[in-house]
């Protein structure tokens, strides 16, 4: 392997750690929301309603909801990458694997620190899983694609999405509580701070950029 080659491999592999992990704890995070019982995020909402509904597992219906999801791609021609796939299918399986392993709780002393602990945890996860740039997850693209078809604001096609969405899952069953609404309000800023502290490193300058004795050819740092 060339010494070129060698940052573009060990950078891949560190996206492909990232991605996995990242949807991994975002299934973990999901299922630490249910065991808080204090509210679900608002896709979970969804989720949770249609599993009391259908009798199949919560995180089976995620990923059931993430193919159905995927497919709404097609007419709006968004493409889907690893990530997106990746998706549908890690999420629910470490969901469910962790509702398997964690033990009910029912102290508020518990599930006060562990709604906590969720949100915060949604909140790396995210940062993770979407620092890696294999592509977003499927309800996140759609509500990108969304945005391109209408031309509305990403502001107002995610709200109007996660409002129908918490509101079908709340009539079918789903917990709607404080956990909700504090995921609502700290997701933007979590997401944000964590995507700061796992985003990929910037490639180093070329050599022809640094020999460049034009200013033009100078990088300089901000």
């Amino acid at each position: 392997m060339s010494a070129s080659s060698t940052p573009t491999g060990v950078g891949l592999t560190r996206r492909l750690l990232q991605l996995y992990v990242g949807l991994a704890l975002y299934g973990v995070s999901s299922a630490l929301f249910v065991e808080a019982g204090l509210g679900l995020e608002p896709w979970g909402v969804l989720h949770q309603g249609l599993a009391e509904r259908t009798g199949i597992s919560i995180g089976v219906v995620s990923i059931i909801v993430g193919a159905v999801v995927l497919l709404l791609w097609i007419p709006i021609r968004q493409r889907p990458g690893l990530g997106t796939v990746s998706n549908v299918f890690v999420v629910g399986l470490a969901m469910d694997g962790t509702l398997a392993l964690v033990p009910d709780v029912h102290s508020l002393v518990i599930r006060i620190p562990l709604m906590l602990v969720a949100i915060a945890l949604n909140g790396a996860a995210t940062g993770l899983y979407i620092a890696a740039s294999f592509g977003p997850g499927p309800r996140d693209g759609l509500m990108t694609g969304l945005h391109r078809l209408t031309g509305r604001s990403i502001r107002l096609v995610r709200t109007t999405l996660e409002v129908a969405v918490v509101a079908t899952g709340f009539l079918l069953g789903g917990t709607v509580g404080v956990g909700t609404v504090l995921y609502a309000l700290s997701i933007g800023p979590l997401a944000q701070l964590f995507l700061r502290v796992f985003a990929a490193p910037e490639p180093p300058e070329t050599p022809a950029a640094i020999a460049d004795p034009s200013p033009e050819g100078t990088i300089l740092p901000q």
